[in-house]
């Protein structure tokens, strides 16, 4: 029995299909958040309607979430969200949101090249996808984000995973179709460039946005793993060459000295160096490119040596609170790499960041910096994570109780 926005909900166990191996190889703070990720699409869908999740529910501290947060169902939580569904065996509900991405990428607002948005209004969709957006006293006006309106490359990637997933559970030709027009996407406008690696997408403001020419370690971690998922799943080759640069670029990003990776290329080309680092960049090359270099393990020594804190990781260096999403991650990357009982260390801890709702918060601190900005017009490092329940932080946690690896589709023991 779970309680999500005051009503009562009960879901049997039986309505998340798992078997009994499957069961015994999961940690058990599986069981109650895939009941509460597969309770939140039925609460916000009640008669099986395409949906988009709210990413964030207000924290201990809050009444209601910030205006510009009300409405955002960010498109990476909910691509995750899919995929640890699927994870959870709760497909019905995976699909619901797969299908409101099939529906986005041929109903946008303003665009008819295949893109997806970083961002969607939460709830059941309608005819064209509606995007956040919040009514502005200061300015007695319909007021929007430039950031969630734009296209990361990483995250049209991460939908395009969660439809590779869908398509794997489901044999559906359209989410190996949707998945070809996003990376089409991916490639028309973000790859060709001088040297290796896709650049980040777009950013602003509908109808001319502003493109981003920087390249993202992260992003090309996300590129690398669709584009070689699809070419096995379907024997179509036309994106070996984006993977190909992708990969490329990552042999570029690790840095032997001190076995890290950079956050990635500024435009004018340099490589971020060791000075600044990110939690995910260090986890995610053992998860998307399982036949990497030996030398790549190296990261995650360097994560332990750099980015620890009581309990788990910082999402960077500055070790000032325990990011919750991220030592998700690290505890699916310990399973990969044969260390269960460091993994099963970082998953117990995360009992205690459980909310009332089922959902995990995003931080164990009010507040954690990342030292990144959230798009090109911000003057400072204004990138934060704080103390909510959040889908992508939660999404996260079941993949690695389930041992679910995202980027290739695969539960391993």
């Amino acid at each position: 029995m779970f309680r999500c926005a005051g009503l009562v909900i009960v879901l049997t166990v039986a309505s998340l299909t798992t078997t009994a191996e499957e069961l015994e190889n999961r940690h058990a703070l599986g069981q109650p958040i895939c009941r509460s990720l597969a309770t939140a699409v039925d609460a916000a869908s009640k008669d099986g309607q395409p949906v988009f999740l709210a990413s964030y529910r207000p924290g201990p501290s809050e009444s209601a979430l910030p205006l510009p947060l009300r409405s955002s169902a960010f498109s990476y939580d909910n691509a995750l969200a899919v995929i640890a569904l699927v994870s959870c065996g709760a497909l019905d509900q995976g699909r619901r949101i797969g299908e409101a991405f099939l529906h986005a990428i041929d109903h946008d607002r303003s665009f008819r090249d295949g893109r997806i948005r970083n961002a969607y209004r939460a709830g059941i969709v309608q005819s064209v996808s509606l995007l956040p957006g919040w009514w502005e006293p200061a300015i007695k006006g319909w007021a929007e984000d430039g950031y969630q309106n734009g296209t990361a490359t990483g995250n049209v990637a991460w939908v395009a995973l969660a439809l590779l997933t869908l398509a794997d559970t489901t044999d559906d030709a359209r989410y190996l179709a949707a998945t070809r027009t996003l990376m089409d996407w991916v490639k028309v406008h973000t790859g060709g460039t001088a040297g290796a690696g896709v650049t980040g997408g777009v950013d602003g403001f509908d109808p001319v946005q502003t493109r981003l020419a920087w390249k993202s370690t992260e992003h090309n971690l996300d590129v690398y793993a669709a584009a070689l998922w699809y070419g096995r799943a379907t024997g179509d080759q036309r994106f070996i060459g984006l993977m190909r640069s992708s990969r490329a670029f990552l042999d570029e990003a690790f840095l032997e000295q001190p076995g890290c990776f950079a956050l990635g290329r500024e435009p004018d080309g340099r490589m971020n160096g060791s000075v600044r680092l990110a939690l995910d960049t260090q986890l995610w090359p053992v998860l998307a490119v399982p036949d990497g270099p030996p030398a790549w393990r190296r990261a995650l020594a360097c994560a332990e040596t750099r980015m620890t804190v009581a309990g788990g990781f910082d999402f960077n260096e500055d070790r000032d609170g325990l990011w919750v999403e991220g030592t998700a991650q690290a505890a699916l990357t310990y399973q990969v790499v044969g260390q269960r009982t460091r993994a099963n260390e970082l998953l117990n801890g995360l009992t205690a960041e459980l909310a009332p709702s089922g959902w995990l918060y995003a931080t164990r601190e009010e507040r954690l910096t990342t030292g990144l900005r959230i798009g090109p017009g911000s003057t400072s490092e204004d990138f934060f994570y704080f103390r909510r329940p959040h889908l992508g932080a939660t999404a996260w946690a079941a993949l690695a109780a389930n041992r679910w690896n995202p980027f290739v589709s695969r539960r391993f023991r």
